[in-house]
């Protein structure tokens, strides 16, 4: 970014001062011959400068025309969606003229997108956030969101699927040895201030992978160590299901279809025995 013409001659007379060969020139005036003479090449220097910003515009406005754009565009480009807003016309961006920023960012709704290769074309997966949670897209926010996909992406790119879904579900089967001095036999802590540390631990994990990565037990196992009161967990099974798909056990990751999983019913779908367990040195 070019400097300012102020800029530019401060670091000239800077440099000057600093200088054994210039040290004649001490005059603070104004109009100083070489005070003045700093300010002309000043200002030739601040044209260049601005000359080059304006060089490095026009190349990165041909680079992004004329080369496809990788995964990692499609998927800002998506977070750059504003919902109920228009295109600028035969551009990929939107006019924010008079807008604050915090009203664009209500407009913005897709929070998480992940973009995934295909055979043919590219799948994205996109989610916005709740109050406390991810969540799909209505049905009315996908189809602008589709469409707006539509007019950016790269001719060529065909199809383009965009999905929104709810998470994944997740089942568990756990056996947790506790210590009875921190943990009932119900799991819940001594002291109050935890009713379900465990529950608590799991839908932390989760919340905190990574959009569209991967659940790994053996992760899940390391995080629950970690509860005080815990000694030894074991996990007996886990199932996952996503849209209608029938409920199928994993032994040792899962990828989430639509990018994120939960336990949505923990009396149904977590099932956990407590055994105590004395503190193992």
């Amino acid at each position: 970014m070019a400097r300012t013409i102020t800029e530019i001659q401060e670091d000239i007379i800077g440099r000057v001062n600093t200088s054994a060969t210039l040290s004649g020139l001490t005059s603070t005036s104004k109009t100083a011959i070489w005070r003045m003479w700093t300010y002309v090449v000043a200002v030739t220097v601040w044209a260049v400068e601005n000359l080059f910003d304006q060089h490095k515009a026009e190349v990165t406005s041909l680079i992004d025309e004329r080369s496809p754009h990788h995964l990692r565009w499609y998927a800002n480009k998506a977070k750059d969606f504003q919902y109920g807003a228009e295109l600028v016309q035969d551009e990929d961006y939107y006019d924010n003229t008079g807008l604050t920023e915090e009203q664009i960012n209500e407009r913005k709704i897709v929070a998480f997108c992940a973009v995934v290769e295909q055979t043919r074309g590219l799948k994205m997966k996109v989610a916005k956030m709740n109050a406390v949670d991810l969540a799909p897209l209505t049905a009315t926010e996908l189809d602008a969101f589709g469409e707006y996909m539509q007019r950016i992406k790269d001719a060529g790119v065909n199809p383009l699927i965009v999905e929104s879904r709810d998470a994944d579900s997740l089942k568990l089967t756990l056996k947790i040895y506790y210590n009875p001095l921190v943990l009932d036999k119900d799991g819940a802590r001594l002291d109050g201030t935890d009713s379900e540390p465990v529950l608590t631990c799991i839908k932390t994990y989760l919340r905190n992978l990574p959009f569209n990565g991967v659940f790994v037990l053996s992760y899940l196992v390391d995080a629950l160590q970690k509860v005080d009161g815990v000694v030894i967990p074991h996990i007996v099974q886990a199932q996952a299901s996503y849209s209608d798909v029938p409920f199928t056990a994993f032994d040792v990751k899962y990828s989430p279809d639509a990018g994120y999983l939960r336990i949505k019913t923990p009396k149904d779908d977590l099932h956990i025995e407590y055994l105590p367990q004395s503190v193992i040195i």
